[in-house]
């Protein structure tokens, strides 16, 4: 069975010879650069420094042999347009904040101020993001909306549109990985309600809309829905014959429970998450994939209503997210893609003895009967042991063969 096969199969809820693996199918199933390049130290692997393609979280494009010798099934299309209008069509030298080599986005032009911190200016001169002294990733720092005030204002606005060059890129390396490869193709996709209005609003403001101004988050909402929908109409005419996955995104949970009240969420933001989804199964077979970090457990029915088929990243070290529920009331419908090793309490500070009898157990719940492809449960980050990472991939090669012990 091929990796292709493998990973159609665990999502028709069936058992392949083995649990399929990912590692950088998408933006939160990838290793940040700085991990990258010491894991290739430690894995005495040369060629090329880490290749930087999501310059905000700082996550490398994992080569050939690395998804070899982890045995990886799933390989991303990403865009190429990415964080702040940047893309990523050509490459230049860069230098990692732990000194390391790196390759960047020539079109990555960041500043440096008198207190060393890191800054994206665009060509009016507004910051749009910054990298602290001492930190290891972007964050954004400019709401285009925050001062609308008026549902005008917001209609007024122009979302950003996949360009026909961006697509024709796209179209060229999706048929190439389709015919040259045998994995799995996700294609990265977004069609982010809750989180693009907290980019352009301000995460604040935009929670405040949605209590006190709905026909400001409503107007606002409806113009992103839409532009999107023109979007995924052309994405999936460029590509949707190459690609098995589409990867949706929108975070609407923390630590502790969703970000908003399950009523709020089905009357304000689902009904625009269902318009897009189900375009996706109105005019594909592709699977939807949804990214949606911390304790959402009670939003789980209402996205499987929406159209989700696979859910990531399975935060299992949140609220209300025990691995066993999970699959017992949610197995039938949903593929779980992650929740596969904790990243927030034992991939950085287990020994690796540790991490593997993790990694066997959180197989040992998800894996039975298919449905369940083995990442981690966010990206790798620049403190995690390099011989852990090899121990959680390590096992779940082991321990992933079906039928699962």
């Amino acid at each position: 069975m091929n990796s292709r096969q493998r990973v159609l199969t665990t999502l028709r809820h069936q058992e392949p010879d083995r649990v399929p693996i990912d590692l950088g199918g998408m933006r939160s199933t990838g290793i940040t650069a700085i991990a990258y390049n010491l894991l290739k130290v430690y894995l005495g692997m040369n060629g090329q420094p880490a290749c930087v393609f999501d310059i905000m979280q700082q996550l490398a494009e994992p080569e050939q042999a690395i998804l070899q010798r982890f045995g990886v099934d799933v390989i991303a299309l990403n865009r190429v347009e990415l964080d702040w209008g940047i893309h990523n069509w050509n490459w230049k030298p860069w230098t990692l904040p732990d000194g390391s080599p790196a390759l960047v986005s020539t079109e990555f032009v960041p500043l440096r101020d008198e207190d060393d911190n890191w800054l994206v200016v665009d060509e009016k001169g507004t910051e749009l993001a910054r990298m602290p002294a001492g930190s290891y990733y972007f964050d954004s720092v400019h709401a285009p909306l925050a001062k609308a005030e008026t549902v005008e204002e917001i209609e007024a606005y122009e979302p950003s549109v996949i360009s026909n060059e961006e697509l024709d890129f796209l179209r060229r390396r999706a048929r190439n990985l389709h015919e040259t490869t045998d994995y799995a193709i996700m294609g990265g996709f977004g069609g982010n309600i809750l989180e693009r209005g907290q980019a352009l609003r301000g995460w604040g403001t935009f929670m405040l809309d949605l209590a006190l101004c709905p026909q400001l988050a409503q107007a606002l909402m409806t113009r992103l829905a839409d532009a999107w929908l023109v979007d995924l109409a052309r994405y999936l005419e460029a590509v949707g014959e190459y690609i098995h996955i589409i990867q949706m995104g929108d975070d609407l949970g923390t630590q502790q429970g969703p970000q908003l009240s399950p009523g709020m969420y089905r009357r304000l933001i689902w009904p625009h998450h269902r318009r897009i989804y189900q375009y996706v199964k109105a005019h594909t077979d592709l699977a939807v994939f949804l990214h949606s970090c911390g304790s959402i457990y009670d939003l789980i029915p209402d996205l499987i209503a929406a159209g989700v088929d696979i859910l990531n990243p399975v935060q299992t070290s949140a609220s209300k997210m025990d691995p066993a529920t999970l699959k017992r009331e949610f197995g039938a419908q949903l593929v779980f893609w992650g929740g596969g090793c904790d990243t927030q309490h034992v991939l950085p500070r287990a020994r690796p003895e540790q991490v593997r009898e993790h990694v066997r157990e959180r197989i040992r719940i998800f894996a039975p009967g298919g449905g369940f492809v083995f990442t981690p449960v966010h990206n790798i980050q620049p403190d995690v042991p390099p011989e852990n990472i090899v121990a959680m991939f390590d096992a779940a090669r082991e321990f992933g063969i079906y039928p699962i012990r």
